[in-house]
């Protein structure tokens, strides 16, 4: 079971801007993130077919490889709340800035050995719905991007729905990519 929202062990969410957002940068936005982004690309491959071995074989998710790939994680966050402006901070590689990601550490003995070997199976329903609601949040995305270039201000429903869809995305991740967990990630965009 998936339990309560807030025991779920991977919470997600963005601050809402409380000023106004920067209508230049934000219609210049796709050109501004390229050299973050593909920074971000770069560092982030490969990072899960060591780690489903390590499991697998030795039983072992090292702190260090968590801790790797949490601040990994909170990097793309980041980069991913500037390019669908969200927020006007140039990701940071070392400041959490207005990104929030925390995941809980599982000790080895939480992880079971042979689940990282189906949980992609197992996430399929999650996919199908992450399908549906990426194409809303793509359609949101461009409604949101066009009302802060002319308006300054990002919709407050939108944002919302935007945090929302991370949210799931990311649980969905921990549980079949990041491997930090092995509880179901549940179907919802509430934290």
């Amino acid at each position: 079971m998936a339990g309560t929202p807030s025991d779920y062990p991977v919470q997600f969410s963005v601050d809402y801007p409380q000023q106004p957002l920067n209508r230049l940068t934000t219609l210049f936005r796709w050109i501004l993130i390229l050299p973050v982004l593909l920074l971000g690309l770069f560092v982030s491959t490969y990072t899960t077919v060591p780690l489903v071995f390590m499991l697998l074989f030795r039983r072992k998710y090292p702190r260090w490889w968590f801790d790797w790939n949490l601040e990994l994680w909170r990097f793309n966050a980041r980069i991913q709340a500037y390019a669908l402006a969200l927020r006007d901070e140039y990701p940071a590689t070392d400041d959490h800035q207005a990104v929030h990601l925390h995941v809980d550490y599982s000790s080895t003995d939480d992880l079971n050995r042979f689940l990282p070997l189906i949980k992609w199976l197992l996430a399929i329903p999650h996919y199908l719905v992450l399908t549906v609601l990426n194409v809303l949040a793509l359609i949101a995305g461009a409604l949101g991007w066009l009302m802060v270039v002319i308006t300054a201000q990002y919709p407050r429903a939108l944002f919302d729905f935007m945090i929302g869809v991370g949210r799931y995305a990311t649980r969905v991740q921990a549980y079949t990519t990041i491997l930090v967990t092995d509880r179901y990630p549940p179907f919802r965009l509430d934290p």
